[in-house]
């Protein structure tokens, strides 16, 4: 069993993020039984980001122990999985108030998948990472787009309840103000020079109290909210 230094702030960064992944997971899966039933699939979708998150984080912070630095990989491994997650679960939020295509689905899906990857293959050095870069920069900007200007954000505008429409604002913002970490990262690396010295993961793991925890946790209250909602009325 590894022992924590004192000052040790990067794996001590580790365990918050590792803790409070457990604790949201925990509290998705109970409140998926407190919504009505077209709200547990975005409910549920969180909780298993959140639930990614907990194997990425621990994964991470083993490899912090074992040399004090944190490859890049372990990073993205989570991120490749849980961000197109917890887009398909906006995508599936802003459905409760009306008909979406599946070819927005899939463009989703598509976008948020590679958005991630091009960025690991950029910092791995298998492609430029310029170019990686600015790349996976239009991918985020493309789905920002969507959530702002596209259908979602005409089914919601539209929708007869105001806590749906709150609650997508909010999950708006996270995606646009709590993302662009991921970006700075990036560029933090692979321009900048910087070397992740424990920081870099710091940040992250800080960053994961907003992209995935209050992620998760706005998408159960709107659920719970509209849900009460539409029982009284």
């Amino acid at each position: 069993m590894a022992v924590y230094q004192t000052t040790d702030l990067t794996a001590a960064s580790f365990s918050v993020a590792l803790f409070g992944l457990a604790a949201t997971t925990f509290l998705l899966l109970m409140g998926s039984a407190w919504v009505e039933r077209k709200w547990r699939l975005p409910v549920a979708l969180c909780a298993i980001a959140a639930l990614i998150g907990i194997g990425s984080v621990y994964e991470a912070r083993e490899a912090w122990f074992a040399g004090n630095g944190v490859p890049v990989v372990y990073h993205y491994v989570g991120w490749t999985v849980s961000m197109p997650l917890q887009v398909i679960a906006l995508y599936y939020l802003a459905r409760t108030a009306g008909n979406l295509t599946a070819g927005l689905f899939w463009r989703l899906v598509v976008v948020s998948v590679l958005m991630v990857f091009v960025r690991y293959l950029g910092e791995a050095q298998f492609m430029h990472p310029t170019l990686a870069f600015l790349i996976g920069l239009v991918f985020w900007l493309y789905l920002l787009g969507e959530f702002y200007f596209g259908r979602m954000d005409d089914v919601v505008r539209n929708a007869t309840g105001d806590h749906l429409r709150r609650g997508y604002f909010w999950l708006r913002l996270i995606v646009t103000i709590g993302w662009a970490i991921y970006p700075l990262g990036n560029f933090l690396t692979a321009f900048a020079g910087m070397i992740d010295d424990g920081s870099l993961s710091v940040a992250y793991n800080i960053s994961d109290i907003l992209n995935r925890m209050a992620f998760g946790v706005a998408v159960l209250s709107t659920a719970v909210l509209a849900s009460e909602e539409n029982t009284r009325a």
